[in-house]
C-alpha cells in the first residue's frame, strides 16, 4: 500500500487535460494540479537546499595534488547553477518530479579520493569523461536494459532502502543520532539535551501532525515552522556563552540584518576550470597512471550509475509512476539528463550532479510531473543570488521531512515476496546495507550479488537475467578495489 499524499482529494485535478502545458506534463492525467506541483517543487528545494552549503564545504575541505584549494563562494554559485539547469532540464525532458544536484557521497569521492591524485582541472575533466561514457551507455540502451533486468520485488526493496537511507540522513544531519557514547551510535549528544535537537523534535512532531491531518503543503509547512522556531531560539539563546551548535557548518538561523545577509552577486569563475592544461588527456593524466585513472573512472561511474537508478526507482514507486513490472516509462530520458548532469557538473567544477532522493519530499506533497523540478530549478537560480539567505534554514529544520518521507517509502515493503529466498535475502541486503553503509550503490551491489548467488545455489541460474550476472560481477570487482589497488600500486 503506497503512502497517501497530504493533499486532499478536492485539490486534485480532473482527468481531462486543461491545455498544452497540462497535456505535455500529464498534470491532470497523473491526478495533480499546478498548485500541487509548485508546492512539491518548493518542498524538494528546501529539503535539498543544504547541498548549496554542504557541497562547497566538502570540496573546499581538501587540497588537490598541487596543494590548491577551491574557494567556497565560487563553489556555492556553481553548485546552485548546476542544480538549477539540470533540474529544469529533467523536468522538461523526462516530465517526472526528479530534481538533480551534486551527489552526496559522490562529492566526497571526488574530494577525498580523486583530488589528492591530480589537479582540480584534471579532476573535473575526469568527471566529464565519466559523463560521456554514461551518455554512451544510455544511448546504446545498456543502462535502461540493466534497469529492466532487475526483478520486480528487488526494485521495491531498492525503493525501501532509499527511504531508510533518507531517514538516517535526516537523523544524522540533525544530530538526532551520533557516534560514540559507548555504542556505535547513540541518541543525540548524550540524550536530547540541546536546543537545536529540540527544534528537530518540534519539526518532526509538527510535520507528523500535518501529514496525518492531510494538510496541503505539510512537508513545506513543517520546514517553515521549524525554521521560524530555530530563528526564535537563536535570537533568545544564541548570544549566551558559546552560542548554539547547529549541525550545518556556516548555518545560523537568524534574521538578516543587512542586504549582504540576503543577496550577493554569484561568482561563476570556476566554470570551465577543466580546460586548464589543454585537451591532451594522456599527458595530463600521465603522472597518475592509466590503471589508476581507469579504476577512478570505474568507481565514479559505478556509484553514479546505481545511485541514480536506486533513487529513480524509489521516488518513482512512491509517486506510483511505475508499471506493473516496476519499470518507469521514459527511463532513457531520465538517465540521459542524469548523464548530462555529470558532464555539466564537471564543466562547471561543481562535482557530479545526480537525481536527488530528496525529490521524494516533493512527491510527498503530491508532485507527479516535471513542473516540480522546474520549480526547484528556478529556486536554485534564485539561490545563486540569495546564497546567504539559504543558510538560515538549519539541518534541524529541514531534516524532519526526510524522516517522514522515509516512512512513506517503507510502506510498499509488504509487496516483496520474502518467502522466495533469492528475492527475500537480496531485498534484505538492499534495505539494510544502504543506510548502514551510507551508500545506495553499496546496497544495490550487495543485493545483486546475493540474488545471483542464491539462484546459483538453488540450481536456477537461468532464472537470472544475463545482465544481472554481468552487473554482479562488476560489483564484485568494485568491492575488491582495495586489493586490486594494492596489486597495481
Amino acid at each position: 500500500m503506497n503512502a497517501p499524499t497530504p493533499s486532499p482529494t478536492d485539490d486534485r485535478a480532473a482527468s481531462a487535460p486543461r491545455g498544452r502545458v497540462d497535456r505535455f506534463f500529464h498534470i491532470s492525467e497523473r491526478g495533480s494540479t499546478f498548485g500541487t506541483e509548485i508546492r512539491g517543487g518548493l518542498a524538494t528545494f528546501f529539503a535539498m537546499a543544504y547541498i548549496i552549503v554542504l557541497n562547497p564545504l566538502i570540496l573546499n575541505g581538501t587540497a588537490d595534488v598541487n596543494g590548491d584549494v577551491l574557494e567556497v563562494p565560487q563553489l556555492v554559485a556553481v553548485t546552485a547553477l548546476v542544480a538549477a539547469i539540470s533540474s529544469i532540464l529533467m523536468g522538461i525532458v523526462s516530465r517526472y518530479p526528479f530534481a538533480l544536484a551534486a551527489g552526496m557521497g559522490l562529492n566526497a569521492v571526488v574530494a577525498y579520493g580523486v583530488a589528492p591524485l591530480m589537479a582540480w582541472s584534471d579532476v573535473f575533466l575526469l568527471l566529464i569523461v565519466e559523463g560521456l561514457i554514461l551518455t554512451v551507455l544510455v544511448m546504446t540502451g545498456f543502462r535502461t536494459a540493466v534497469f529492466a533486468a532487475i526483478p520486480g520485488g528487488l526494485k521495491i526493496a531498492i525503493g525501501v532502502g532509499v527511504g531508510l537511507f533518507l531517514t538516517i540522513i535526516g537523523f544524522v544531519n540533525s544530530g538526532f543520532i551520533q557516534g560514540g557514547g559507548g555504542t556505535i551510535v547513540s541518541l543525540g549528544n548524550g540524550g536530547l539535551n540541546t536546543l537545536p535537537l529540540l527544534i528537530f523534535v518540534i519539526g518532526l512532531l509538527v510535520t507528523i501532525a500535518l501529514y496525518v491531518r492531510k494538510v496541503p503543503g505539510a512537508m513545506l509547512l513543517g520546514i517553515i515552522v521549524s525554521t521560524v522556531a530555530a530563528i526564535v531560539v537563536q535570537a533568545l539563546f544564541g548570544g549566551r556563552g558559546e552560542g548554539l551548535a547547529w549541525q550545518l557548518p556556516g548555518s545560523t538561523p537568524s534574521l538578516p540584518t543587512s542586504v549582504g545577509d540576503v543577496v550577493a552577486l554569484p561568482d561563476f569563475s570556476l566554470i570551465g576550470l577543466f580546460v586548464e592544461g589543454g585537451f591532451n588527456i594522456a599527458a595530463r593524466w600521465s603522472d597518475v597512471g592509466v590503471a589508476t585513472v581507469v579504476m577512478l573512472l570505474f568507481t565514479l561511474m559505478l556509484a553514479d550509475f546505481f545511485d541514480t537508478m536506486g533513487t529513480m526507482v524509489g521516488v518513482a514507486h512512491q509517486a506510483e509512476l511505475t508499471d506493473e513490472n516496476g519499470n518507469l516509462p521514459r527511463t532513457r530520458e531520465v538517465l540521459a539528463v542524469d548523464a548530462f548532469g555529470t558532464i555539466f557538473g564537471g564543466a562547471a567544477s561543481a562535482s557530479i550532479a545526480t537525481v536527488y532522493a530528496e525529490s521524494a519530499a516533493g512527491v510527498a506533497e503530491g508532485a507527479r510531473t516535471g513542473i516540480a523540478p522546474i520549480v526547484t530549478g528556478l529556486m536554485m537560480v534564485v539561490a545563486t543570488f540569495f546564497a546567504p539567505l539559504v543558510t538560515i534554514v538549519p539541518f534541524e529544520a529541514a531534516t524532519p521531512v526526510l524522516v517522514i518521507v522515509g516512512f512513506m517509502m517503507l510502506l510498499p515493503v509488504g509487496k516483496i515476496d520474502f518467502t522466495d529466498p533469492a528475492v527475500g535475502l537480496a531485498s534484505f541486503f538492499a534495505i539494510v546495507v544502504m543506510p548502514f553503509t551510507y551508500s545506495i550503490a553499496n546496497g544495490i551491489g550487495m543485493a545483486f550479488i546475493v540474488y545471483t548467488f542464491v539462484r546459483l545455489v538453488e540450481g536456477k541460474p537461468r532464472h537470472v537475467h544475463p545482465l544481472m550476472w554481468v552487473v554482479s560481477a562488476v560489483f564484485l570487482l568494485h568491492f575488491a578495489e582495495a586489493p586490486i589497488y594494492a596489486l597495481i600500486g
